[in-house]
């Protein structure tokens, strides 16, 4: 399904009915919802189902209705490189600007991703990083393009802001205290082909070259950089990034979890898919996944923290940890979406706890999580 002239003609309209992008911090709730009455809230479809059972399956998907087109200056890209590859195939909007329930469709079409596990990771990310009014986000960074901004604190950041999606410890690009930690950076993912050369199976990347370079990631940036973040929810993004490429970014066909050096610079540095790509063989959801990520810490446990100051990692036991996704869920809901939008009201109100359901909906039936209100029932 063809989503990018959808979100196009959006995002005009979003430009006609939003001139002007102040912001609305200091505003009352009566000029707050007077604009809501002006502008109107973007309708929240839900998030869609899993694919239809005749179209579950292997399927070759760098095909010539998603053909490969380079980035545009005028297009945002981000720390994912697998949102940045289906956005350069026409997977996602090119623009890098998208709803919620256009992320999850993406991610299951291009790469089979299970519904449940989508749906958590893109509602978790949206709730963070995204603009529950136009109901609309980035894939990078901050923008316009996804609306006039809630009131503050809330950031609307896009997934490269720092310390919720996107974090310390990154495979591919460098802990925010050095620079951008959002782009590409070819020493790290240097680091990353050397891991798989002395680690993987034939040089590939695979569950103990994975095991290996997510232990070194922490252990460096511990040693290195005084600022590191290494708590919820970066701990869930950090070591699903960490199994992601030995599963998605192989081709269905193989389904060896052995991903290829060449495999791998397509995705990271090229940000598209190998010729002739097909997805995994069937949706690849959180009973995959979690094993995965148990071996890496099964391998090398770890208490999430914080440094303060180089070689100075702080132990906070009471953080969920990276296999709690009761926890994180919890930790998410109760925590981290209230300290953007301590007291909502109205439509932002009604947008946020929508959107908070759509996330309990992801976790409910793998994981029975009990469900939070933050802002009542």
């Amino acid at each position: 399904m063809k989503f990018s002239t959808i979100i196009l003609v959006a995002l005009v309209r979003l430009a006609v009915a939003m001139p002007a992008y102040d912001s609305l911090v200091g505003l009352s709730e009566r000029e707050i919802n007077e604009f809501v009455g002006r502008n109107g809230v973007a309708p929240i479809p839900n998030p869609p189902g899993p694919l239809p059972a005749y179209d579950n399956g292997l399927k070759l998907v760098n095909d010539p209705a998603h053909p490969f087109m380079t980035q545009q200056p005028n297009e945002l890209r981000g720390p994912c490189p697998a949102l940045n590859t289906l956005a350069n195939h026409g997977y996602l909007p090119r623009s890098g600007v998208a709803r919620p329930d256009q992320i999850v469709t993406a991610v299951m079409e291009g790469l089979n991703l299970g519904n449940d596990f989508a749906k958590f990771l893109t509602y978790q990310a949206f709730l963070m990083n995204g603009n529950p009014l136009t109901n609309l986000m980035s894939i990078g960074m901050k923008t316009n393009m996804t609306g006039q901004d809630p009131p503050k604190p809330a950031l609307v950041g896009g997934l490269s802001q720092h310390g919720t999606f996107e974090g310390d410890t990154s495979m591919s690009r460098i802990d925010a205290f050095f620079g951008d930690g959002a782009a590409f950076n070819q020493t790290r993912f240097n680091d990353f082909l050397a891991f798989a050369s002395k680690f993987g199976v034939n040089g590939t990347y695979d569950i103990n070259a994975a095991s290996e370079f997510r232990f070194e990631r922490l252990q460096d940036s511990i040693a290195t950089n005084p600022q590191l973040v290494f708590t919820s929810p970066r701990i869930l993004s950090a070591y699903s990034e960490a199994v992601f490429p030995l599963v998605y970014f192989v081709d269905g066909r193989l389904n060896n979890r052995q991903l290829t050096q060449d495999a791998a610079t397509s995705f990271f540095f090229d940000q598209r898919m190998p010729a002739d790509f097909h997805r995994q063989p069937a949706p690849v959801s959180f009973e995959v996944i979690e094993p995965l990520t148990g071996k890496l810490f099964s391998d090398h446990p770890f208490v999430p923290g914080v440094n303060q100051g180089v070689n100075n990692y702080i132990e906070m036991p009471n953080t969920p940890a990276v296999s709690d996704f009761c926890g994180i869920y919890e930790d998410i809901a109760l925590r981290v979406v209230p300290g953007q939008y301590p007291k909502p009201t109205g439509q932002l109100r009604d947008a946020l706890m929508k959107n908070l359901g759509f996330l309990f909906g992801a976790v409910v039936f793998q994981h029975n999580c009990t469900q939070v209100f933050p802002y009542g029932k």
